[in-house]
């Protein structure tokens, strides 16, 4: 792939002439459709080795269109708030909206690359997270990201020649970073990995394509066509590259029974009992919220279950036990006209809490395969996809750091209809049900066989479903606190 590359081609001064004003006119009328249409994002990754002249095609790019609609980021070394978080945050929290351009320099594709050639992880790993980048750009794709890859390619005898152009003219030496003489020491070492990484990442749906660095204006006219013929294709209505889910097909059930149905719904905790398990449960979240060891953890937890099935109680007791300055309810809603001009994930993504605090999530990414499958928001192709889209997920933030627990409320149908009508006798509850509860209610057997597939998706070792018996609210208040506690411990034990 980089031996393509690394042949200098020239572009003379008058064919410059005659391409530049067409092609800057061109990319500018593409980038106001982009932004007129708002139907998807552009994404544009730059990579490549020092000295080949990657700011200053950028900079060019934002002469040639209207900067004002073009969000550019520079990934260095995290900072302390994005260290706290998983890894992906900080690239998820600048992501363009559709009818925007984006350009990130040394986005997702820089650690890897860096970590083998300092020999910090070994060719297992970086084919590990090399997979990790694929579904994650995959991903992108399928929710119609137009992502466009550039890498920036110089021979070892080109480097040290631009290097040594750059640096011995004073109006280009402040191009010249002090430690690009020690990194040009490594090339041999990043060439092998950078050329690894590049040819397993160069994939159907968001392929690299391998630039010469050398001649400023052969560099520049092609990454230009290259965007721009990727622009208008899309505009055009190419392929979205939105394909079938590789995931297996769902298993019918033949005798009637499943998870929710084997649920134990008479358990319940008498009142008396359950004051002194409420304190006890609460007061050891407290202590566990205190710890110093929980400076080096965040924690997310999921709710999720029936309408009436006492999720917002429950939630209040965990929130009751912390201190408010460390925990934060997220009620999930529908989608704001900002969010659906993301991927799906991105506004979970979004509020993921640092070290040393709780995000408590009032429904969640959940809902992909829950009420946008049932209720037909959502392709079949886009909710089943989703399950390993969720897994992803899940598995970055628990790497990144964060205790994750998930729980699915279950109350009987019979006791659905008898808090419905309890509801509407109380005037401060009045104001819980609406004809939308009523209506979810007709179709209850095909939530709960959503609920079935979900848990059999994504309940994973490190991150199980915990099902709650909650006909009776006490139990299901204690047996929510007691599993969060649970989960606290189990990875203090680790740390």
């Amino acid at each position: 792939m980089f031996d393509t590359a690394s042949i200098a081609h020239e572009i003379d001064k008058t064919a410059w002439k005659k391409q530049e004003p067409k092609l800057r006119q061109a990319l500018l009328a593409a980038q106001y459709d982009v932004l007129n249409k708002k139907s998807f994002p552009v994404l544009v990754l730059i990579g490549g080795v020092e000295g080949a002249g990657k700011g200053e095609t950028v900079n060019l790019l934002h002469e040639w269109m209207d900067p004002r609609h073009i969000i550019t980021h520079a990934f260095n070394v995290p900072s302390e708030d994005e260290r706290e978080r998983p890894p992906m945050w900080r690239f998820w929290q600048r992501l363009p909206p559709k009818g925007r351009i984006g350009i990130f320099f040394g986005a997702w594709h820089t650690a890897p690359i860096v970590d083998r050639a300092f020999k910090r992880i070994n060719r297992a790993t970086l084919d590990q997270r090399i997979a990790e980048v694929n579904r994650f750009e995959k991903m992108l794709s399928d929710e119609g990201v137009l992502l466009v890859k550039f890498w920036f390619h110089l021979t070892k005898k080109q480097q040290k020649k631009r290097i040594a152009e750059l640096a011995s003219n004073k109006k280009t030496r402040w191009r010249v970073a002090d430690n690009e003489k020690d990194l040009f020491k490594m090339y041999d070492v990043f060439s092998e990995a950078s050329e690894h990484f590049v040819r397993a990442t160069s994939t159907g749906w968001a392929p690299w394509y391998v630039v010469n660095g050398l001649e400023r204006r052969y560099r520049s006219l092609t990454v230009g066509k290259t965007l721009l013929a990727a622009i208008e294709d899309r505009l055009k209505g190419g392929a979205t590259q939105t394909s079938a889910t590789n995931a297996p097909p769902l298993i019918p059930s033949v005798d009637g029974r499943n998870v929710i149905k084997a649920l134990d719904l008479t358990q319940k905790i008498a009142d008396k009992d359950y004051e002194k398990q409420l304190e006890k449960w609460q007061g050891r979240l407290n202590l566990l919220s205190r710890d110093e060891k929980f400076r080096r953890i965040s924690v997310v937890s999921v709710f999720e279950g029936n309408d009436a099935a006492g999720k917002g109680g429950a939630i209040r007791r965990v929130t009751a036990a912390v201190d408010a300055r460390f925990i934060r309810p997220i009620p999930i809603a529908a989608p704001t006209e900002e969010e659906r001009a993301q991927p799906y994930l991105w506004r979970f993504w979004r509020h993921l809490p640092r070290h040393g605090r709780i995000a408590i999530f009032d429904r969640s990414w959940y809902g992909r395969v829950l009420v946008e499958r049932v209720e037909g928001f959502a392709s079949e192709i886009a909710w089943m996809r989703a399950y390993q889209e969720i897994n992803d997920f899940e598995e970055e933030l628990i790497t990144g750091g964060s205790v994750l627990t998930k729980f699915w409320l279950a109350i009987s149908k019979e006791e659905q209809f008898r808090r419905f009508k309890e509801r509407e006798r109380t005037p401060f509850k009045r104001f819980k049900i609406t004809d939308e509860d009523w209506r979810n209610r007709k179709k209850w057997d095909d939530y709960e066989r959503a609920v079935c597939d979900m848990v059999d998706r994504t309940s994973t070792e490190d991150a199980p479903w915990t099902l709650v018996e909650a006909n009776d609210k006490n139990f299901a208040r204690v047996k929510v606190l007691k599993t969060l506690c649970k989960a606290i411990e189990d990875r203090f034990d680790t740390l």
